[in-house]
This record gives C-alpha cells, structure tokens and sequence, in this order.
C-alpha cells in the first residue's frame, strides 16, 4: 500500500520490517524495547483513549518532552484521528508556552515529567482552550498516558471501527502539524530514505529534540526504512548511548560534530612518540579525502593503513558500526566532512527549513552526489532557483500550506508564482551542488560599502584548535571583529606545555602568550579571506554559550541580537577608537 499520511508508516513497517526494537527508550537506566506490534497497538489504544474524551479531526494537541517513545505514539495517535500536533521545546519560557497554546488553541497536553507538569498544569484554566495536561512519567496528582491506553481498551469495542473510518477519511492535503500537511511531509522522507542504502539490520540513535522538524522527518525516515530508533532524552545521554546501542546512523548538527572532532584531536595530542605522529599523519591525510575522487593505489595504501591503525580507533569510540551522520542547521566545516568521511564515518550534508517540512537538498550517499562543502542536490521533485540578489527561491510538494492564522505573513514569503522566499543566500555549484553562503539576515553591512558573510568566516576561525565559539560583528561599523570563547580544554593542556601558570580563565585570556596564540591563529584565517573580511580586532571571553544561557536556539544556532546585547559594553570597546577617528 502507497504511504500517503504519516500514520501510514505502521502498517508498512508492520508489514515489511517487523522488529523487536522498533522505537527503544531508556526507562531506570535500561532500555526498554517496543516492537512494531506493540508501536502500532500503543498507537491505536491512544487514539481510542483520545477519541472516548471527545478528541476531534483538527482538534491541536501540544507535547512538551524530551525524545522518547511516547513522543511517537503520541504523535501517530494525533495522525490518525485527524488531529493537529503541536510539539513544543521542553526549554522555552511560561510566557513562550502561553502564546503557542493559546495561539494554537490547544485542548491537551502531554509532558514528560513532574516539572514540566508543574510548570503547564496552571494554565489550564487560564487558556479558555485547554482542558487536561497529561504526563508520561508517574507524577503525584497527575492523569498519566496510562489512563489513556486504559481508556482506550475499555472503548475498543465502540471505537476500533469508528478509528477505521477515521483513519480512512483522512486525506493527504489534511493538516498533521502547524503548518504542514501529510502530502508535505510523506514527500520529504520517502523521497530523501533514497539517499542512503539501510533498512531493517540497522539502528539509529535520535537525539535532536523531536519537537523539531529536522529530527521529526528524519524520525519518519528510519522507521519507513525499518531502522531501530533509539530515542534519547538529554544532550548528557548522547555518549553512553552511542556505546550501548551501537548505532549505525544518527542526525547531528555541526556544533555536535566540531566537539566530537575536536575531542577526537585533544585525546590524539595526549598520546606520545610515534603514535602522537601516525595520529597526525591520518587526520592531515583525511583532509584529502574527496567522496568522488579517483584513488590513486599509493593513497589508497596510506588510507588503508590509516584505517587500521587509526580510523578503526575512531569508529570503536563511537560505538563501532557508525557509518552515517546526517548533519544540518548550519555549514559544517570541510576538514571534518573530509577526515570523518575518510574514516568510513560519512556526513551527509542536508539543506531546509520547517516551511519546506523540512529537506530541500541532501547529499546522495546511494548516486554519490555528494560535494564537501555543498549541502548536496537538490531533492527530486522540488524545485530551486537562485534570485538576483542571491536569496534562495524554491517551491515543491514540501513546501508548507502557510503561517497559522497568518495570511499577510504568509505573502510576505511565498510569492503569487508559488515561489517560497528562503531568506538563505546561496548559489547551485556546479548546476546542481546547493550550497548555502549565508542567512540574508545575517549579511552585514561596513561603513565602506562592503559587505560581510559572518557564517563563512566563523566557520573558517572554529578550525584554530584554540576557538570553541565565535561571533563575527561590525554592521556599520569601519571593519569586521569577532568575540571568541576558548576551546578551554585544549588552551589549558597548552598552557600545561608551555608552562604557563593562571589562577582562573578571567586571567587566562588576558596573558600575554595567550593572547598571542589567538592572535597567530586569526592571522592565518585572514590569508584566506577577503581584505574586506578580515578580522582586524577579537576580544576573548570566558562564557560558553548554550541554550540554557540563551546565546544559542535549541539547535545550536548563534542568537545574534542576543549575544550583541549581552556583551554590548565590550563590542563598544571594540569600535569606539575607530568610531572617534571619524
């Protein structure tokens, strides 16, 4: 049977790849499996328990929770009675989650735990909206999911055939998430589970929040090709999940991937003598490392031994069947494509956005379409093209049925000829190779005219071993300068080599050979840069920047009004003796 709703994906998994583990979850520190019996059941028995409260089509429902396989039955649940998900980040703030619920209109709620609860269950009642807020961990006071199941078998007999028809007059252009239909989400991840050959013996890890669409579509990937999910619910758990599942595929972010290198390299300056030397040679000889290059025997031999002595240690720490990670969200660095490809660990580069639900080009592991550097081509069956000023333009069976309630927003970006406005800057490399340059939001402006691309080169100073984080600034200002957090772990075994004593970071940063070292470094990025570009001042500081201390979004993104204003005092510094040469 052709998939043409979400929910879909149960009976064809049921029917072609049924599993033990279809979706695992971590319940007192062990993981507790569900087969695909059992993932479809629990499915069912949710939607009855929802459907005898009074549930109906279009009715939102909000879940606020880490990833877990709750979230998933929830989630097809929603899907088969015609309802509209609404999945939230666990982080935001109260005043965040009273515009989305009452916005969305929200009936109920499904939380994770006590805190969440805590923190939503007094908006029920404040929300004209908003009946019930149920939680998947025991919680004192609290309807657990458990009573929906129960619910939901009680009904069975009244609800089994009224679910049938339900899920029968369901149609493709139905709204399944704010705004997004099946026929928009079904086209996306049956047409991208052809990029890459895995199935039924294979398993993943998920970890990015489900709640957002780049994770979620990938979510429906791994199950639509029978791929094992193992959800993990904290950024704390990735590791020693990575160890105890083994997993062979995972989605990431260049954030994630930049500490996983960066980690791999400070253990490999720990070691000593000739190993410290063969590491080296293999990482400097997987930034040759090209997907479609032909191998000459001579490379082929040193990869060979690299591999052996070198990329297999690499693998065995990551749990040892690693083969692919999808990467997106931002620009991954080319060195770590390179090095992590060259040691059969592949990095499949992916381009979108919530609007287009999400994937408008990925690199094709299967067709090996795939270019370091470029989030590779574009998908079949949507369509790109690149505008005057450079913004991305694309339209196809993806892109999103509109803003909720947003009419006027909505014409703001897709254009009378269907054509969605990216607000990405971008060019197709080599006709088909999309590549993203920056965010036209993001593009500054110097007071000479020149314009600044603050993404490129941010990336390009992340590959001094001595820079965990960094923001390029300068809108309107005579030159472009950057605020840089220390990668501390690797300055301070440096500082042990050099035998460079401080008594905390403040003091750190402002030593002189300290000072000195960042300065080398930024010097050598600007060879490879414009002269216009060129970061002609930097200041370093001691924070490191999360979601939780706001500088970064959910996915690792940088916040940039946010940092600008945090650290408002120091980037006047910055600027104020150029500001007064004028």
């Amino acid at each position: 049977m052709p998939i043409k709703r979400t929910f879909d994906i149960l009976e064809h998994c049921l029917k072609n790849y049924p599993r033990a583990d279809a979706v695992c979850g971590k319940y007192d520190n062990q993981w507790i499996p569900f087969s695909t019996e059992q993932f479809v059941r629990q499915s069912e028995l949710l939607a009855m328990g929802l459907m005898a409260l009074g549930l109906k089509k279009g009715d939102r429902v909000a879940t606020v929770s880490g990833n877990r396989p709750e979230w998933s039955f929830v989630d097809m649940a929603l899907a088969m009675t015609g309802a509209v998900h609404v999945p939230v980040y666990p982080t935001i703030s109260e005043e965040e989650y009273q515009y989305i619920f009452s916005h969305a209109e929200t009936r109920y709620i499904f939380v994770s735990d006590d805190k969440l609860y805590k923190k939503l269950i007094p908006m029920v009642g404040k929300i004209p909206s908003l009946e019930q807020v149920f939680t998947f961990n025991q919680v004192a006071g609290a309807t657990n999911i458990d009573y929906l199941y129960n619910l939901g078998k009680e009904h069975e007999q009244d609800l089994s055939y009224p679910l049938h028809q339900l899920k029968e007059s369901i149609g493709e252009e139905e709204m399944v998430r704010v705004m997004l239909s099946h026929r928009n989400l079904v086209s996306n991840f049956t047409t991208h589970a052809n990029n890459f050959a895995m199935g039924p013996a294979h398993k993943a890890i998920s970890f990015l929040p489900l709640c957002h669409i780049f994770e979620r579509i990938v979510n429906y990937n791994f199950l639509y090709k029978g791929i094992g999910m193992y959800y993990v619910e904290t950024l704390a758990q990735i590791m020693p999940a990575i160890k105890e599942v083994q997993p062979h595929i995972f989605c990431g972010v260049p954030r994630l991937l930049e500490r996983v290198y960066n980690s791999i390299l400070t253990k490999g300056k720990q070691l000593k003598g000739i190993k410290k030397t063969l590491f080296f040679w293999a990482v400097e000889l997987g930034k040759n490392y090209e997907y479609n290059m032909k191998l000459n025997p001579w490379f082929r031999l040193k990869l060979a031994i690299a591999d052996k002595l070198i990329y297999s240690k690499w693998r065995a720490g990551l749990g040892g069947n690693l083969q692919i990670v999808v990467s997106g969200g931002a620009a991954l660095q080319p060195r770590i494509a390179r090095v992590f490809s060259a040691a059969k660990i592949y990095v499949l580069e992916g381009y979108g956005l919530t609007e287009t639900s999400p994937v408008v080009a990925v690199s094709n592991l299967v067709t090996r379409e795939i270019k370091v550097g470029t989030n590779g081509p574009v998908l079949p069956g949507v369509q790109v093209k690149i505008a005057e000023d450079g913004e991305i333009l694309t339209k196809g069976p993806n892109l999103m049925m509109g803003y909720y309630r947003e009419p006027e927003l909505t014409a703001e970006v897709i254009d009378k000829d269907g054509w969605f406005h990216t607000g990405d800057i971008g060019i197709l490399d080599e006709g088909k190779y999309l590549k993203i340059t920056d965010r036209k939001k993001e593009i500054f402006k110097l007071t000479g005219g020149k314009y600044i691309a603050p993404q490129m080169i941010e990336n390009k100073l992340k590959e001094s071993m001595f820079i965990e984080q960094v923001i390029v600034i300068g809108d309107h200002e005579k030159f472009a300068s950057a605020l840089v957090a220390p990668n501390f772990e690797y300055l301070h075994e440096w500082c042990a080599e050099n035998q460079i004593l401080f008594s905390d970071n403040s003091e750190l940063i402002n030593h002189p050979k300290v000072q000195a070292v960042f300065l080398r470094d930024v010097k050598e990025i600007n060879k490879t840069l414009g002269q216009h570009e060129e970061i002609k001042r930097f200041r370093l500081i001691t924070d490191l920047w999360s979601p939780q201390t706001g500088e970064l979004s959910q996915t690792l993104k940088l916040k940039r009004k946010f940092i600008e204003a945090k650290y408002k005092d120091l980037i006047e510094e910055i600027f104020a003796s150029s500001r007064e040469e004028n």
